[in-house]
């Protein structure tokens, strides 16, 4: 009598996946790019050590779904990142895995034709390139990391690196960050459980052994030295925002606790903006006024910003999507972005000398 299978029962197919020394050679690292990310990295953390008393603010659309947008925004953020260079340091923010609660459009990665076709080697692909493009104009790049494979394809190419709101609890995650070669940004929960971001900081500062692929695309064991750089995003939760001067006050009691460093970014968006991108520079200018009134233990801002404000749905034709709208979360516009951080570095340029 035959044995009855008893796996892969819900698999409907195995697609071979080229590894990641395959798809870096078709899209292979430059001098310029490696210059751009190795200066990046050094600069974070050199904020995150206090050696640098500069901001560093993590900027730009809430996920990347068209390259040509995506470098025209690039382009200008450069061109503001060196007028402002004095007092913030900016890294494009360049999402392109989505997390997911239920449904949706799962990021450029998995399905960079948005058409549910999930041809992942594809936009594995494309999206190295995209990160080439940008390093190539001496922009950084920030991510989050969701798939924990996807940073043996993409790494080399990212500057900082954030875990979300709902990874950040996952043993898989803080395993991946602690192997990361970037300073890791762990946001709170969603209900806005702080306790959570600095479990997986504690955690991911230590050495760990799992399992992962090695270059080749071969099962690996993968054995990390540990991340010193980790720090807390406060992205509000719970339905109320956690920007406000009590609660990074109670951040940094929670961190001095646990003899963590007080590093903290905030995040404009999210919780913190009630999802309403229109909010956004009013959270940068109350983070601003805390600095400016003392503050020592924010480091660092994100925002979600895109070429054209708000969002769109993805149409069945997608030559009627608009140029430069954000397809997931709605973002502020390009001019509200470059109005609001020129504010805020105006705000800042007298003072930050003098922080510790």
């Amino acid at each position: 009598m035959p044995l009855r299978p008893t796996e892969n029962l819900n698999i409907d197919s195995f697609e071979l996946m080229p590894s990641p020394d395959t798809i870096k050679s078709r899209e292979p690292l430059t001098e310029t790019a490696a210059q751009t990310v190795t200066a990046a990295r050094a600069t974070l953390r050199r904020i995150l050590d206090r050696e640098d008393r500069r901001l560093f603010a993590i900027v730009g659309p809430c996920s990347i779904h068209d390259p040509v947008a995506g470098i025209d925004y690039a382009q200008r953020l450069k061109r503001l990142a060196d007028e402002l260079s004095d007092t913030l340091v900016l890294v494009m923010r360049v999402y392109f895995e989505k997390p997911r609660t239920s449904t949706g459009w799962k990021g450029y990665i998995n399905d960079p034709r948005m058409d549910d076709s999930f041809r992942i080697e594809e936009g594995m692909g494309k999206a190295r390139r995209f990160l080439l493009d940008v390093a190539e104009l001496g922009l950084p790049a920030a991510t989050e990391a969701l798939d924990p494979i996807a940073p043996q394809y993409l790494g080399d190419l990212i500057a900082w690196t954030a875990i979300g709101a709902r990874t950040s609890e996952s043993q898989t995650h803080r395993e991946m960050a602690s192997g990361l070669s970037t300073p890791v940004g762990f946001k709170n929960a969603t209900d806005g459980d702080l306790g959570i971001a600095i479990n997986a900081i504690l955690s991911a500062s230590h050495p760990h052994c799992f399992l992962g692929i090695n270059g080749e695309g071969r099962s690996a064991i993968i054995r990390t030295r540990g991340n010193r750089y980790g720090h807390v995003v406060l992205r509000g939760g719970g339905g109320r925002p956690n920007y406000d001067s009590v609660s990074v006050a109670l951040a940094e009691q929670a961190l001095a606790k646990v003899s963590l460093p007080q590093n903290l970014v905030i995040d404009c968006s999210h919780a913190n903006s009630f999802k309403n991108p229109e909010y956004q520079p009013l959270v940068l200018q109350n983070v601003v006024n805390q600095i400016r009134d003392g503050n020592r233990s924010i480091v660092g801002v994100m925002l979600e910003s895109h070429i054209a404000a708000g969002s769109q749905p993805i149409p069945k034709d997608l030559s009627q999507l608009q140029y430069g709208r954000s397809v997931t979360d709605a973002c502020i516009d390009w001019a509200t972005t470059e109005t609001a951080l020129s504010k805020a570095s105006d705000l800042l340029r007298n003072i930050l000398a003098d922080r510790g």
